[in-house]
């Protein structure tokens, strides 16, 4: 593993690494010559000294190199660096295809078509250059953050003229090929297989075929018919399901021929998905039996007779045939006889010909089986080889109690650390591998997901697959900087963030009750229970405090503006007088003379009947609020009278008001209310701060069920004003 920092080639400065495969490791770098970002692939050092593996990685870079498609992860350079050999790629910041179905579960019809057709565009772009990629599945396709679809991983690629394969060349057994899987000869038509199986996993959520073992997946790939995709994705258009159903089918001649032309019928199935457009070739009768009539052996006879008879009278015309002649001469001995012998010779040769076609079949039929029982042997452990996928277990055949004649009880590993888990499967004679991460509230490492289930009943040195936690998923912070503080909370809310607070600061340039930063910063990443804090605009800081003016008897509107104009925050009451006109103000809090600071909440009642009767702002007479603001709070005490506007993500349960003031630089909580009735709104609230101290936040929480207590709402920002 390479170090951050270390230099390839004088040119490439490792940054760090951003994966890990079976042969290399990929590292994000910077090209110091082009001053870019790139991905490099390293060799890892145990395979460098073996030539089978150089051999595969110059044949990815060579493979990939000549392929310049927008779809397809670019090759920049390759080369060795004192005995590191490396592949220089084109970086592309984003996820794979297998982690987006992951995480969303299925993809939606229109999406998984528009991920098949880039995909498809990429390898018709390898094909038309000859390459066959031969190991497509969603591993190798990439999602950029921007969107783009590309196909990378040319490791066991090869020129589509090559009809040489070994069993290296098969790709993952869930996507491989009929072919592939036979260890045959692979084309195009092996990617579009691939291509096919992985369409269906994007609408479906998984693989048509599946199994404990590679064996038993691969005899499914050669021998099952998949579940119709349509059974788990009940809204499948048509079209769709049968362009899956011709890219897969077991046998060459019946698939789509050409990556263009699966892309023309996904192209197609967007504007019709309900056509019927997609024609399947039926099956032939290859594998039938053919009953020749007598009349049809001797025209076939007949025929052959002619084409001899041809054959000589074109060599009698000229020498330049001899060898054509003695070559038909030599192929009709045998078959020249006395007319009255013909049909009886011919029966023979043909009654021959039959015999060791059919021996010769029970004789492939016997090889077969005996290779499918040697590979299940293998498998199972029959003939004493330890199975592949239990390389990761050195003490498999290690047993308890739990091994029975029907197999042996899958642990549960959920929740364990990797040692953990490796312990508990070696207990029990299994093995264990990662096959992903993805996002959870546990741990960082600690598996959230195995294969198979617990409980299972599976046969000794089975290898369980799982998924480790990368830790809870995080979101971005919005920008909600100049929104007013109810907007900020409800921009934060629908972000998916739970733990909203807020402070007060003065500011010159931001309007009171504006918000004029947020922490964490916007853009940041972060997890959704993390605390956010906002803080509030309270207005320039004022040197002098304000007197309140008579506002009795003026019109509301020029009252309410008039107020917020010299820093007064402004909450309407309504309510019924005979001494003042329609919507004039018939009463106010504070007293007109006042001397408060700026930030002060100034409650104005209206004469408004209508209003009045509604029941809109008339949480207590004018004449209540007087009272409990004259009589009911000491002079000289810093009294908050302030409407607080509903809660975006209040639920509507068991609430407690929490008032938190600084004092003399220490934090101070006081409970203002607590009630296991729903908290309405608007609320009027009429408390009594810390001497001296002209704000505070006022903190909403509520009970949850699922936490076993109070966790926070909102937050509003509060101001207090010293009573005369």
């Amino acid at each position: 593993m390479l170090k951050t920092g270390v230099m390839l080639a004088e040119r490439y400065e490792i940054l760090g690494r951003i994966g890990s495969g079976g042969m290399a490791d990929v590292y994000k770098a910077l090209d110091q010559k082009l001053n870019r970002y790139v991905a490099v692939k390293v060799m890892k050092p145990e395979f460098q000294s073996d030539s089978t593996f150089i051999s595969k990685f110059r044949r990815e870079a060579q493979a990939a190199a000549g392929l310049a498609n927008p779809n397809i992860v670019n090759v920049y350079d390759v080369g060795e660096d004192e005995g590191s050999y490396y592949i220089v790629m084109e970086l592309v910041e984003g996820i794979t295809l297998k982690e987006y179905i992951a995480k969303k579960g299925k993809l939606s019809v229109r999406e998984a078509t528009s991920i098949a057709i880039q995909v498809a565009m990429g390898l018709a772009a390898a094909h038309d250059q000859g390459i066959v990629h031969r190991d497509v599945k969603p591993q190798n396709i990439i999602i950029s953050t921007d969107g783009k679809v590309k196909v990378t991983d040319f490791g066991i690629a090869r020129a589509a003229s090559s009809n040489t394969i070994s069993a290296n060349a098969m790709g993952s057994v869930h996507y491989s090929s009929p072919e592939q899987v036979r260890g045959g000869y692979s084309d195009e038509r092996s990617d579009i297989y691939s291509l096919g199986i992985t369409l269906y996993e994007m609408i479906t959520g998984h693989v048509p075929f599946d199994g404990e073992t590679t064996v038993a997946i691969a005899i499914k790939h050669l021998q099952d018919e998949m579940e119709p995709p349509s059974s788990y994705t009940p809204d499948l258009p048509y079209s769709l399901e049968q362009i899956i159903y011709k890219c897969t089918q077991k046998s060459v001649d019946r698939r789509y021929q050409s990556m263009n032309d699966v892309i023309t019928d996904l192209k197609r199935s967007l504007m019709e998905p309900d056509g019927d457009f997609v024609q399947i070739a039926p099956l032939t009768d290859h594998a039938r039996t053919v009953m020749i009539s007598p009349a049809e052996k001797a025209a076939i006879l007949a025929g052959s007779k002619g084409i001899s008879t041809a054959s000589r009278e074109e060599e009698n015309a000229g020498s330049g045939r001899a060898t054509a002649y003695s070559s038909i001469e030599a192929a009709r001995k045998g078959v020249e006889h006395d007319d009255d012998d013909d049909y009886d010779d011919e029966k023979d040769i043909s009654s021959g010909l039959e015999k060791a076609v059919t021996i010769g079949s029970f004789i492939v039929c016997g090889l077969i089986i005996c290779v499918l029982i040697f590979f299940i042997g293998q498998a199972v452990g029959i003939f004493g080889k330890k199975n592949k996928d239990t390389d990761t277990n050195p003490t498999a055949g290690v047993t308890d109690q739990t091994e029975v004649a029907d197999g042996i009880e899958v642990p549960n590993l959920i929740g364990m650390t990797e040692n953990d888990a490796q312990a508990a499967a070696t207990a029990k004679g299994l093995g264990i591998k990662a096959v992903g991460e993805k996002a959870s509230d546990q741990a960082v490492g600690t598996i959230v997901e195995q294969d198979p289930a617990v409980g299972s009943m599976v046969e000794k040195n089975t290898t369980i697959s799982y998924v480790k936690s990368s830790g809870p998923e995080t979101l971005a912070v919005p920008e909600v900087a100049g929104l007013t503080l109810e907007e900020a909370q409800a921009a934060l809310t629908s972000a998916g963030f739970t733990n909203i607070t807020s402070q007060n600061e003065s500011n010159e340039t931001v309007p009171m009750g504006s918000v004029i930063s947020i922490t964490p910063a916007a853009g940041e990443q972060t997890v959704s229970s993390a605390a956010i804090t906002l803080t509030v605009s309270t207005g320039p800081q004022s040197q002098e405090n304000i007197t309140v003016l008579d506002y009795r008897g003026s019109a509301a509107d020029f009252a309410q503006s008039d107020a917020e104009s010299k820093g007064l925050m402004v909450s309407l009451r309504y309510d019924t007088s005979d001494n003042v006109a329609q919507d004039e103000v018939m009463a106010q809090n504070p007293e007109p003379g006042s001397e408060v600071p700026a930030g002060t909440q100034i409650i104005l009642t209206v004469n408004n009947a209508e209003k009045a009767a509604s029941g809109e702002g008339t949480e207590g007479t004018t004449e209540e609020q007087n009272q409990t603001t004259n009589t009911g709070v000491a002079s000289g005490s810093w009294v908050c009278m302030a409407n607080l506007g509903a809660a975006p993500n209040y639920g509507g349960g068991a609430y407690r008001l929490v008032l938190v003031q600084t004092v003399n630089g220490l934090e101070q909580q006081s409970i203002i209310e607590q009630s296991e009735s729903t908290l309405q709104f608007p609320y009027l609230l009429q408390i009594t701060g810390a001497e001296g101290v002209s704000t505070g936040s006022v903190y909403l929480y509520e009970f949850d069920s699922e936490a076993g207590d109070y966790v926070p709402r909102v937050t509003w920002p509060v101001t207090f004003a010293e009573q005369n």
